[in-house]
C-alpha cells in the first residue's frame, strides 16, 4: 500500500517536471518565432482583431459595472467617516492598480485564451500540425507566434479602455446617484494617482497577457500527451477547460507576487 503511494507520488512529480520543461521550451520557441522570417503581418493584424476589438463589448460591460460597483460600495465605506471626498481616489486606484488587469486578463483567458486553445488542440489532434512540419513550415513561426504577439499587444489596450470606462462608471454612480461633489472626485482622482500606479498596471497586465497566451496555447499543442485528458474531441474539450482555469489562477497568483514586489 505504501510502495503504491510512493509510486504514484514519484510518477506525478515526474510527469509534473516533464511538463513543466516541455512548456518552457514552448515559451522559448514561441518568442524566438518572432525573429524568424518571413513574418505573418497579416495573422497578426488577424489575431489583434480576434482578441482586441472582439473583446471590447465584454471589457466595456465588465468595467462599467465594476466601476459603478466600486462607486456605490466605495461611498457607502467612505461616508461613515465622512470622507465622500475620497471616491475618486478609491475608484482609480482600485481601478488602475488591481481591478482593471485582473479583470481584462480574466475575461480574455475566458474569450479568446478559450478559443486559441480549442483551435490548437483540433489543429493537432486531426494532424494540421505534423502536416506543417512534414512541409518544412515551423508551426511556431506559421501559429503560436502571432498569437502571442496579438495577446502582449491586445491585453495592456483592453486594460486601458476597461480603467477609463470603469472609472467613468465609478463617476456616474458615485456624482449621478449619491450625488457627491464632482470636483472633489475628479481632484481626489488626480491628486492620488501616479506614475508608478500606472506603472504597475501595465506591468501586470504584460505579464497577465503572456502567461494566459502561454497557457492556453501550450496546452492546445500538447493536448494529445496531457494525462486524463481522454482523445479526440473529448480531449480538446477537457484540455480547454484546463487551460482557462490553469490561466486564471495564474493570474491571480502572479498578480499577488507582482504586488507584493513592485508595490
Amino acid at each position: 500500500m505504501q510502495s503504491n503511494f510512493i509510486t504514484r507520488l514519484g510518477d506525478t512529480g515526474l510527469y509534473v517536471l516533464t511538463d513543466l520543461g516541455k512548456m518552457t521550451l514552448f515559451l522559448l520557441k514561441a518568442l524566438r518565432g518572432i525573429f524568424r522570417h518571413p513574418f505573418r503581418f497579416g495573422e497578426l493584424v488577424r489575431q489583434v482583431h480576434f482578441i482586441g476589438f472582439g473583446s471590447l463589448a465584454v471589457i466595456f460591460f465588465t468595467a462599467a459595472s465594476t466601476g459603478m460597483v466600486l462607486g456605490l460600495q466605495g461611498y457607502y465605506s467612505l461616508n461613515k467617516f465622512g470622507a465622500e471626498g475620497m471616491l475618486g481616489s478609491a475608484v482609480s486606484l482600485t481601478l488602475i492598480m488591481e481591478l482593471g488587469p485582473v479583470l481584462t486578463a480574466l475575461m480574455v483567458a475566458g474569450r479568446a485564451g478559450s478559443a486559441m486553445c480549442a483551435e490548437i488542440g483540433i489543429m493537432r489532434i486531426s494532424e494540421q500540425i505534423d502536416a506543417l512540419d512534414c512541409m518544412a513550415i515551423d508551426p511556431f513561426r506559421y501559429l503560436i507566434t502571432p498569437k502571442f504577439l496579438a495577446m502582449i499587444i491586445s491585453v495592456p489596450l483592453l486594460t486601458a479602455v476597461f480603467d477609463v470606462v470603469g472609472i467613468a462608471g465609478g463617476y456616474v454612480a458615485g456624482v449621478g446617484l449619491m450625488d457627491v461633489n464632482s470636483g472633489s472626485f475628479i481632484y481626489g482622482m488626480k491628486t492620488s494617482v501616479t506614475n508608478h500606479d500606472i506603472n504597475l498596471g501595465i506591468i501586470k497586465s504584460f505579464v497577465f497577457a503572456l502567461l494566459v497566451v502561454w497557457i492556453c496555447c501550450g496546452r492546445g499543442y500538447f493536448v494529445q500527451e496531457i494525462r486524463g485528458a481522454g482523445f479526440g474531441a473529448e480531449s480538446v474539450s477537457r484540455v480547454t477547460t484546463q487551460a482557462v482555469v490553469f490561466s486564471s489562477i495564474s493570474v491571480l497568483v502572479f498578480d499577488y507576487l507582482l504586488t507584493a514586489v513592485i508595490l
